[in-house]
Protein backbone atom coordinates (compact mmCIF):
# COMPACT_ATOMS: atom_id res chain seq x y z
CA UNK A 1 0.00 0.00 0.00
CA UNK A 2 1.40 3.47 -0.89
CA UNK A 3 1.06 6.57 1.26
CA UNK A 4 -2.42 8.01 0.65
CA UNK A 5 -4.22 11.35 0.72
CA UNK A 6 -8.00 10.84 0.82
CA UNK A 7 -9.63 14.10 -0.19
CA UNK A 8 -13.34 14.96 -0.37
CA UNK A 9 -16.35 16.56 1.34
CA UNK A 10 -17.27 15.66 4.94
CA UNK A 11 -19.37 12.57 5.53
CA UNK A 12 -18.27 10.66 2.43
CA UNK A 13 -16.53 7.80 4.24
CA UNK A 14 -12.85 8.70 3.82
CA UNK A 15 -11.70 7.56 7.26
CA UNK A 16 -14.05 4.58 7.27
CA UNK A 17 -12.57 3.42 3.96
CA UNK A 18 -8.98 3.53 5.16
CA UNK A 19 -9.90 1.80 8.45
CA UNK A 20 -11.60 -0.99 6.49
CA UNK A 21 -8.50 -1.31 4.28
CA UNK A 22 -6.25 -1.45 7.35
CA UNK A 23 -8.38 -4.25 8.85
CA UNK A 24 -8.20 -6.15 5.56
CA UNK A 25 -4.42 -5.78 5.21
CA UNK A 26 -3.34 -6.33 8.81
CA UNK A 27 -5.94 -8.74 10.17
CA UNK A 28 -5.26 -9.69 13.82
CA UNK A 29 -2.27 -7.31 13.96
CA UNK A 30 -4.56 -4.29 13.45
CA UNK A 31 -4.60 -3.09 17.07
CA UNK A 32 -0.84 -2.80 17.48
CA UNK A 33 0.00 -1.80 13.88
CA UNK A 34 -2.43 1.12 13.37
CA UNK A 35 -2.25 4.59 14.90
CA UNK A 36 -5.34 6.76 14.33
CA UNK A 37 -5.22 10.47 15.19
CA UNK A 38 -7.59 13.37 14.56
CA UNK A 39 -5.22 15.99 13.23
CA UNK A 40 -7.68 18.82 13.99
CA UNK A 41 -7.06 18.11 17.71
CA UNK A 42 -3.53 16.66 17.59
CA UNK A 43 -1.99 18.90 14.97
CA UNK A 44 1.17 20.41 16.47
CA UNK A 45 4.85 19.61 16.19
CA UNK A 46 4.85 17.69 19.46
CA UNK A 47 2.39 15.13 18.11
CA UNK A 48 4.54 14.45 15.05
CA UNK A 49 7.77 14.34 17.02
CA UNK A 50 6.41 12.22 19.86
CA UNK A 51 3.31 10.14 19.10
CA UNK A 52 3.87 9.54 15.39
CA UNK A 53 7.65 9.18 15.55
CA UNK A 54 7.50 6.79 18.52
CA UNK A 55 4.87 4.69 16.75
CA UNK A 56 6.99 4.59 13.57
CA UNK A 57 9.99 3.40 15.63
CA UNK A 58 7.98 0.68 17.39
CA UNK A 59 8.77 -2.86 16.27
CA UNK A 60 5.73 -4.86 15.19
CA UNK A 61 5.89 -8.31 13.60
CA UNK A 62 3.84 -8.29 10.40
CA UNK A 63 3.46 -10.48 7.35
CA UNK A 64 5.95 -9.84 4.51
CA UNK A 65 4.91 -6.86 2.42
CA UNK A 66 2.77 -5.35 5.20
CA UNK A 67 3.48 -2.06 7.00
CA UNK A 68 2.31 -0.20 10.06
CA UNK A 69 -0.30 2.43 9.19
CA UNK A 70 -0.69 5.96 10.57
CA UNK A 71 -4.15 7.44 9.88
CA UNK A 72 -4.49 11.21 10.23
CA UNK A 73 -8.06 12.49 10.01
CA UNK A 74 -8.62 16.20 9.18
CA UNK A 75 -4.98 16.40 8.06
CA UNK A 76 -5.55 19.76 6.34
CA UNK A 77 -5.89 21.27 9.85
CA UNK A 78 -2.24 20.52 10.67
CA UNK A 79 0.09 23.48 11.03
CA UNK A 80 2.70 24.06 8.35
CA UNK A 81 5.51 23.22 10.78
CA UNK A 82 3.85 19.94 11.75
CA UNK A 83 3.42 19.04 8.08
CA UNK A 84 7.10 19.71 7.42
CA UNK A 85 8.05 17.47 10.35
CA UNK A 86 5.64 14.82 9.09
CA UNK A 87 7.27 14.89 5.67
CA UNK A 88 10.64 14.12 7.25
CA UNK A 89 9.13 11.29 9.32
CA UNK A 90 7.54 9.82 6.19
CA UNK A 91 10.97 9.77 4.51
CA UNK A 92 12.87 8.20 7.40
CA UNK A 93 10.39 5.42 8.18
CA UNK A 94 9.20 4.66 4.65
CA UNK A 95 10.40 1.04 4.94
CA UNK A 96 8.19 0.19 7.92
CA UNK A 97 5.30 2.68 8.02
CA UNK A 98 2.65 3.98 5.63
CA UNK A 99 0.62 7.15 6.11
CA UNK A 100 -3.01 7.82 5.20
CA UNK A 101 -4.14 11.45 5.42
CA UNK A 102 -7.88 12.19 5.23
CA UNK A 103 -8.77 15.80 4.44
CA UNK A 104 -11.52 17.99 2.99
CA UNK A 105 -9.15 20.04 0.81
CA UNK A 106 -6.00 18.38 -0.51
CA UNK A 107 -4.51 21.74 -1.58
CA UNK A 108 -3.97 22.56 2.12
CA UNK A 109 -1.49 19.69 2.35
CA UNK A 110 2.01 20.91 1.51
CA UNK A 111 3.38 19.93 -1.89
CA UNK A 112 6.27 17.75 -0.58
CA UNK A 113 3.72 15.50 1.20
CA UNK A 114 1.40 15.44 -1.81
CA UNK A 115 4.25 14.26 -4.04
CA UNK A 116 4.91 11.32 -1.68
CA UNK A 117 1.28 10.16 -1.71
CA UNK A 118 -1.31 8.77 -4.07
CA UNK A 119 -4.32 11.12 -3.97
CA UNK A 120 -7.75 9.48 -3.85
CA UNK A 121 -10.65 11.90 -4.37
CA UNK A 122 -14.09 11.22 -2.89
CA UNK A 123 -17.17 12.90 -4.37
CA UNK A 124 -20.43 13.64 -2.58
CA UNK A 125 -22.71 10.64 -2.34
CA UNK A 126 -25.65 10.48 -4.73
CA UNK A 127 -29.21 10.73 -3.42
CA UNK A 128 -29.78 7.08 -4.34
CA UNK A 129 -26.75 5.92 -2.36
CA UNK A 130 -27.93 7.81 0.72
CA UNK A 131 -31.47 6.49 0.30
CA UNK A 132 -30.22 2.89 0.06
CA UNK A 133 -28.35 3.23 3.35
CA UNK A 134 -31.26 5.02 5.06
CA UNK A 135 -33.60 2.18 4.05
CA UNK A 136 -31.24 -0.33 5.67
CA UNK A 137 -31.16 1.74 8.88
CA UNK A 138 -34.91 2.36 9.15
CA UNK A 139 -35.59 -1.35 8.54
CA UNK A 140 -33.08 -2.45 11.18
CA UNK A 141 -34.26 0.12 13.76
CA UNK A 142 -37.99 -0.24 12.87
CA UNK A 143 -38.32 3.53 12.33
CA UNK A 144 -41.82 4.79 11.41
CA UNK A 145 -41.56 7.04 8.36
CA UNK A 146 -43.19 8.26 5.18
CA UNK A 147 -41.25 8.50 1.87
CA UNK A 148 -41.47 12.31 1.94
CA UNK A 149 -39.63 12.27 5.27
CA UNK A 150 -36.69 10.38 3.80
CA UNK A 151 -36.69 12.80 0.84
CA UNK A 152 -36.39 15.67 3.31
CA UNK A 153 -33.46 13.97 5.08
CA UNK A 154 -31.70 13.45 1.73
CA UNK A 155 -32.28 17.11 0.84
CA UNK A 156 -30.87 18.38 4.15
CA UNK A 157 -27.87 16.01 4.00
CA UNK A 158 -26.67 17.32 0.61
CA UNK A 159 -24.51 14.28 -0.15
CA UNK A 160 -23.22 13.85 3.43
CA UNK A 161 -24.02 10.39 4.80
CA UNK A 162 -23.04 11.29 8.35
CA UNK A 163 -25.37 14.29 8.27
CA UNK A 164 -28.19 12.13 6.89
CA UNK A 165 -27.85 9.59 9.72
CA UNK A 166 -27.59 12.34 12.35
CA UNK A 167 -30.72 14.04 10.99
CA UNK A 168 -32.59 10.73 10.96
CA UNK A 169 -31.59 9.95 14.55
CA UNK A 170 -32.47 13.46 15.77
CA UNK A 171 -35.89 13.35 14.09
CA UNK A 172 -36.73 9.96 15.57
CA UNK A 173 -35.51 11.03 19.03
CA UNK A 174 -37.51 14.24 18.93
CA UNK A 175 -40.75 13.22 17.22
CA UNK A 176 -40.78 9.40 16.92
CA UNK A 177 -41.92 9.78 13.30
CA UNK A 178 -40.03 10.82 10.16
CA UNK A 179 -41.96 13.16 7.89
CA UNK A 180 -41.10 16.41 6.11
CA UNK A 181 -42.39 18.72 8.83
CA UNK A 182 -40.49 16.98 11.62
CA UNK A 183 -37.23 16.76 9.63
CA UNK A 184 -37.19 20.48 8.84
CA UNK A 185 -38.05 21.33 12.46
CA UNK A 186 -35.03 19.34 13.64
CA UNK A 187 -32.64 20.56 10.94
CA UNK A 188 -33.94 24.14 11.22
CA UNK A 189 -33.56 24.85 7.52
CA UNK A 190 -35.99 26.87 5.39
CA UNK A 191 -38.60 24.50 3.97
CA UNK A 192 -37.74 23.92 0.29
CA UNK A 193 -41.42 24.05 -0.72
CA UNK A 194 -41.65 27.55 0.75
CA UNK A 195 -38.52 28.59 -1.16
CA UNK A 196 -39.79 26.91 -4.32
CA UNK A 197 -43.05 28.85 -4.12
CA UNK A 198 -41.02 32.05 -3.72
CA UNK A 199 -39.07 31.28 -6.91
CA UNK A 200 -42.31 30.35 -8.71
CA UNK A 201 -43.86 33.69 -7.77
CA UNK A 202 -40.87 35.54 -9.25
CA UNK A 203 -41.03 33.53 -12.48
CA UNK A 204 -44.81 34.10 -12.69
CA UNK A 205 -44.32 37.86 -12.35
CA UNK A 206 -45.75 38.00 -8.81
CA UNK A 207 -42.88 39.97 -7.31
CA UNK A 208 -44.78 41.32 -4.28
CA UNK A 209 -45.83 37.80 -3.26
CA UNK A 210 -42.22 36.61 -3.61
CA UNK A 211 -41.00 39.45 -1.38
CA UNK A 212 -43.66 38.60 1.21
CA UNK A 213 -42.52 34.97 1.25
CA UNK A 214 -38.92 36.10 1.68
CA UNK A 215 -39.89 38.43 4.54
CA UNK A 216 -41.73 35.55 6.22
CA UNK A 217 -38.60 33.36 6.06
CA UNK A 218 -36.43 36.20 7.34
CA UNK A 219 -38.80 36.93 10.23
CA UNK A 220 -38.73 33.25 11.25
CA UNK A 221 -35.07 33.80 12.17
CA UNK A 222 -33.32 31.96 9.34
CA UNK A 223 -29.95 33.46 8.49
CA UNK A 224 -29.32 34.82 4.98
CA UNK A 225 -26.78 31.99 4.50
CA UNK A 226 -29.44 29.35 5.29
CA UNK A 227 -31.92 30.98 2.93
CA UNK A 228 -29.55 31.40 0.02
CA UNK A 229 -28.10 27.89 0.39
CA UNK A 230 -31.58 26.38 0.21
CA UNK A 231 -32.44 28.75 -2.65
CA UNK A 232 -29.44 27.51 -4.65
CA UNK A 233 -30.41 23.86 -4.22
CA UNK A 234 -34.05 24.57 -5.11
CA UNK A 235 -33.09 26.43 -8.30
CA UNK A 236 -30.64 23.69 -9.26
CA UNK A 237 -33.47 21.14 -9.23
CA UNK A 238 -36.21 23.45 -10.57
CA UNK A 239 -37.83 22.56 -13.88
CA UNK A 240 -37.15 25.62 -16.06
CA UNK A 241 -35.38 26.62 -19.26
CA UNK A 242 -31.64 25.98 -19.05
CA UNK A 243 -30.68 29.56 -19.95
CA UNK A 244 -32.93 30.90 -17.19
CA UNK A 245 -31.57 28.42 -14.65
CA UNK A 246 -27.96 29.36 -15.46
CA UNK A 247 -28.68 33.07 -15.04
CA UNK A 248 -30.49 32.55 -11.73
CA UNK A 249 -27.65 30.38 -10.41
CA UNK A 250 -25.13 33.01 -11.46
CA UNK A 251 -26.99 35.76 -9.58
CA UNK A 252 -27.40 33.47 -6.56
CA UNK A 253 -23.66 32.82 -6.56
CA UNK A 254 -22.83 36.54 -6.61
CA UNK A 255 -25.28 37.19 -3.76
CA UNK A 256 -23.82 34.29 -1.74
CA UNK A 257 -20.35 35.76 -2.20
CA UNK A 258 -21.52 39.15 -0.87
CA UNK A 259 -23.27 37.50 2.08
CA UNK A 260 -20.07 35.57 2.92
CA UNK A 261 -18.25 38.92 2.89
CA UNK A 262 -20.59 40.10 5.64
CA UNK A 263 -23.37 41.86 3.72
CA UNK A 264 -26.11 39.56 4.97
CA UNK A 265 -29.11 41.85 5.14
CA UNK A 266 -32.75 41.51 4.11
CA UNK A 267 -32.05 44.21 1.53
CA UNK A 268 -29.40 41.98 -0.06
CA UNK A 269 -31.86 39.09 -0.41
CA UNK A 270 -34.58 41.39 -1.75
CA UNK A 271 -32.10 42.68 -4.32
CA UNK A 272 -31.46 39.10 -5.39
CA UNK A 273 -35.19 38.60 -6.04
CA UNK A 274 -35.16 41.82 -8.07
CA UNK A 275 -32.28 40.43 -10.13
CA UNK A 276 -34.32 37.25 -10.69
CA UNK A 277 -37.22 39.38 -11.94
CA UNK A 278 -34.92 41.23 -14.36
CA UNK A 279 -33.53 37.95 -15.66
CA UNK A 280 -37.08 36.74 -16.22
CA UNK A 281 -38.02 39.91 -18.11
CA UNK A 282 -34.88 39.66 -20.27
CA UNK A 283 -35.63 36.00 -21.07
CA UNK A 284 -39.25 36.88 -21.84
CA UNK A 285 -38.24 39.70 -24.19
CA UNK A 286 -35.82 37.52 -26.12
Amino acid sequence: MPNLILSGPPGTGKTTSILALAHELLGPSYREAVLELNASDDRGLDVVRNKIKMFAQKKVTLQPGRHKIVILDEADSMTSGAQQALRRTMEIYSNTTRFALACNTSSKIIEPIQSRCAIVRFSRLSDQEILDRLMVVVAAEKVPYVPEGLEAIIFTADGDMRQALNNLQATVSGFRFVNQENVFKVCDQPHPLHVKNMVKNVLDGKFDEACSALKQLYDLGYSPTDIITTLFRVIKNYDMAEYLKLELLKETGFAHMRICDGVGSFLQLSGLLAKFALVRETAKAS
